[in-house]
């Protein structure tokens, strides 16, 4: 069509073209960022549509493979190391558009064990899978196998292929695999770490990560403190200026507080207390997130949100399988350590902690903080606090050995399968209002749910025939595997008497939503990246947890042996009386 026109009337087209685009540009980056391209063009720059065009004509050169000569009259562009990772055309209050992060790379110690082929690895091809990572995005796996580069990229294909949750592709995987590295060896192998450290320099150079590293311990707690010297005495705790080292941890976090005390003087000898993020996958999924939202952002909930209103809290984790292979692990932790230290302790701060000034890591761990400092513990500790140990049976179809029957258990074992305490908070907000939490293996089912039970209403005008099916009011929210949240309340059956029972509303993410949920260690291994500490326990956290539980497993451990239950029931019968007494019972998730 060009062809018709004059020369001039092409050049004007063209120019208003240019000019329409510059100002849509302008538009969408905002008024701060629209000025700062004024600036930037008044210095010089190039003006913005003229650079996108050159930018997707030297990816489409790039994508084709071809190269072309640069013209006598164009200067060639010389590339400019950026200082700031950040994007400038950005606006810090668009939520639209996902975090990314920036040049980094993750050593993970302990690759070859189960939490990583079924979770991490997964989880940070899911992240790139998603657009979430740098291009030069690395990852190093530590271990003591003999194995090659190329033999740690075909187990991480294979836990990919297995594991994750989005669909495999394959130009996604040669991005990642490129950066993959693999260090034999064991925590005492002074070489091991010096090869570790040479990895780490020639990845800044080949993949740009820019010096930035997060060090995963996917390892048992007795050896956090020998890999966090080798890092310091290598060197590799150092970071280039401009630059950030971190560690992750796993739980347990200790098995007692002075142990938790004691490992936590080792970790902050070698990094700062921000450099250090404790996994609670827990805190990772979508649904415990979403207690400070449902809370905090709506006007419904919180006036009735304490003692007034609420009756009770009951706080579940059960699984439906036993120890598994386990037994090394389990055995000498129990369920009550293993879960209400670190899982349950952290769903009930949430649930009771006080609106947070704001929404970041120091703002979160001093309303948490206030809430585990006010646990009080009851007076009567047999009378309110159950062990138990499941027995062997049936569920699920298939027969099942007990726990004492399970292979590596010693069959003198006291380790509790389940445990169930009842808690008080004594502030202005629950004073007087009891916390259940409770968790336990070969449980009926597997679910995880916070139930906040209301008090009945204080007058009916209904006969109490009309009532006699009608519970208490209570708010749902389903961490797992269903995720959600049901509101229980009465009505009146249809028909021509006045009749009151229970019905429920429900709030499920995986219908509500067109996105589905992504696992908990996606977001919390980008929030590492990020450096964002958010949805990670702080060691004040974690003392505070010891400080509640070891009074209870002293008390245990001098007083009787565990209480036994059926395999596919709802624990002991000791856990349905604690309850009684008080003249409550346990929810049947």
């Amino acid at each position: 069509m060009s062809e018709d026109l004059p020369a001039e009337t092409v050049g004007e087209t063209k120019a208003t073209k240019e000019a329409k685009e510059t100002e849509a540009a302008r538009e969408a980056a905002g008024p701060l960022h629209a000025q700062q391209a004024e600036e930037s063009r008044a210095a010089g720059a190039p003006k913005a549509g003229k650079s996108s065009r050159s930018a997707r004509a030297g990816k489409k050169s790039g994508a084709a493979g071809a190269t072309k000569s640069v013209k006598a009259d164009e200067k060639p562009v010389e590339p400019v190391a950026p200082l700031d990772w950040s994007n400038p055309l950005r606006d810090p209050q668009d939520r639209r558009l996902p975090r990314i992060a920036g040049p980094s790379g993750l050593v993970i110690f302990g690759v070859t064990g189960d939490l990583s082929r079924r979770k991490l690895m997964p989880a940070v091809y899911d992240l790139a899978n998603r657009g979430l990572l740098p291009p030069g995005f690395s990852l190093v796996g530590f271990a003591r196998r003999d194995w090659e580069n190329q033999d740690f990229a075909e187990v991480v294909h294979d836990a990919v292929k297995e594991h994750a949750r989005t669909p495999f592709r394959e130009e996604v995987w040669q991005q990642l695999a490129e950066g993959m590295r693999f260090i034999p060896g064991d925590f005492d192998d002074d070489d091991a770490f010096e090869q570790l450290r040479k990895a780490v320099q020639e990845l800044d150079t080949s993949r740009g990560t820019s010096g930035n590293y997060a060090f995963y311990l996917s390892v048992p707690p007795k050896f956090f403190p020998k890999v966090v010297q080798q890092l310091k005495k290598h060197g590799l705790t150092d970071a280039p200026e401009g630059s950030w080292r971190r560690a992750v941890i796993e739980k347990p976090f200790g098995h007692d507080l002075g142990s938790a005390r004691e490992l936590n003087a080792l970790v902050h000898e070698v990094f700062d207390p921000e450099q250090v993020f404790r996994i609670d996958h827990y805190l990772g999924k979508e649904t415990v997130q979403n207690i400070l939202a449902l809370r905090f952002a709506n006007q419904m909930y919180e006036p009735i949100w304490n003692r007034s209103y609420v009756d009770h809290v009951q706080i579940t984790m059960a699984e439906d399988i036993g120890i598994g292979g386990r037994a090394g692990y389990y055995d000498g932790i129990g369920a009550a350590r293993d879960v209400i230290q670190n899982h349950l302790l952290q769903l009930m701060a949430l649930t009771a902690m006080e609106e947070p000034a704001a929404f970041d890591a120091r703002s979160l761990l001093t309303e948490k903080l206030k809430v585990l400092r006010a646990v009080r513990l009851p007076d009567d500790l047999g009378a309110h606090t159950v062990r138990g140990q499941y027995e062997g049976g049936w569920q699920g179809g298939a027969q099942v050995p007990g726990y004492l029957e399970e292979e590596g258990i010693d069959p003198a074992s006291t380790t509790d399968t389940y445990a169930a305490i009842k808690l008080g908070v004594d502030n202005r907000r629950w004073a007087g209002v009891p916390f259940y939490l409770r968790t336990g293996k070969r449980l009926g089912r597997r679910v995880t749910e916070i139930a906040v039970v209301f008090q009945r209403a204080p007058h009916s005008p209904f006969d109490s025939t009309a009532t006699e099916e009608l519970g208490e009011n209570a708010i749902v929210i389903r961490v797992q595997p269903d995720e959600g949240m049901t509101v229980r309340f009465g009505s009146k059956v249809p028909g021509t008497s006045m009749e009151i029972r229970d019905v429920s509303m429900d709030f499920a993410y995986g219908e509500s939503f067109t996105e589905s949920s992504p696992e908990a260690y996606e977001r919390l291994i980008l929030d590492v990246l990020l450096g964002d500490a958010n949805l990670f326990p702080r060691h004040q956290e974690v003392e505070e947890s010891w400080r509640i539980l070891d009074p209870i497993e002293e008390y245990w451990s001098t007083h009787g042996k565990p209480a036994q239950y059926a395999s596919g029931g709802w624990g002991p019968r000791e856990a349905d009386e604690m309850l009684a007494r008080d003249g409550r019972s346990w929810r049947r998730p």
